[in-house]
């Protein structure tokens, strides 16, 4: 079966450019014109992947992705036409896993969606269960614990942590975690790392702004320590 894309954009002939480029990849294609429509369409349909345009009119990409990530557990691929790292940072923190800029090549464009569908599907080596002082992670089961209440992870939260926990006590730099968790080489983007690291801490730690199991190591990267 073909995996299935929802494409959220206003512009109309930007929604039909990309339909047209993943048609011919095999994917089936969705489109919404509007944030509230894409919500609509989601309560309705099964959706493998969404593609995010943060510029949208109403309902913001931004606030689309929050909305998503409340009830929903999908890979979310942001798309901005602007070089602002901020806008960049405030989209991946809104809950999306990734980004790609306009104008952009078909090839990238897929690249990174197969990148995260890959992710998105389960894995087939079982690994063992991992206890952190009062934090546990059941990777088979998707299952993260903290002092025994289960967290609210995303997938891609999720798999950050658990590379993370199978090198405990050893630093893992940001291009490591792009190769490990996105999939990526030479397409990753360093500050995507340090953005769901962000996420992942508000989750995990007791003190996220003073963090005390998921540390930076300056200059090289970061350590899951001990308990």
């Amino acid at each position: 079966m073909p995996v299935r894309v929802l494409v959220v954009d206003d512009d109309a002939r930007i929604r039909a450019a990309i339909r047209l480029t993943l048609e011919d990849e095999q994917y089936e294609v969705i489109e919404a014109g509007s944030g509230e429509q894409a919500l609509e369409i989601l309560e309705e349909d099964t959706v493998e992947l969404a593609l995010v345009d943060l510029m949208l009119p109403g309902m913001s990409g931004f606030d689309l992705c929050r909305r998503i990530r409340l009830h929903h557990d999908l890979p979310i691929l942001m798309v901005t036409a602007r070089d602002d790292t901020h806008d960049v940072v405030a989209g991946l923190e809104a809950g999306a896993d990734d980004y790609v800029r306009k104008p952009f090549e078909p090839k990238e464009l897929t690249a990174r969606m197969r990148a995260l569908l890959r992710r998105a599907r389960p894995a087939q080596e079982p690994k063992d269960e991992t206890r952190v002082g009062d934090l546990e992670v059941v990777p088979d089961a998707g299952i993260v614990r903290r002092a025994g209440t289960r967290l609210p992870l995303t997938k891609t939260e999720f798999l950050l942590l658990c590379e993370l926990t199978e090198n405990i006590g050893l630093v893992l730099s940001r291009e490591q975690l792009l190769e490990r968790v996105w999939g990526y080489d030479y397409l990753g983007d360093g500050r995507l790392v340090d953005a769901h690291i962000r996420r992942l801490r508000a989750k995990v730690e007791v003190d996220p702004a003073n963090p005390s199991l998921i540390v930076t190591v300056r200059g090289l990267g970061y350590r899951l320590e001990r308990q």
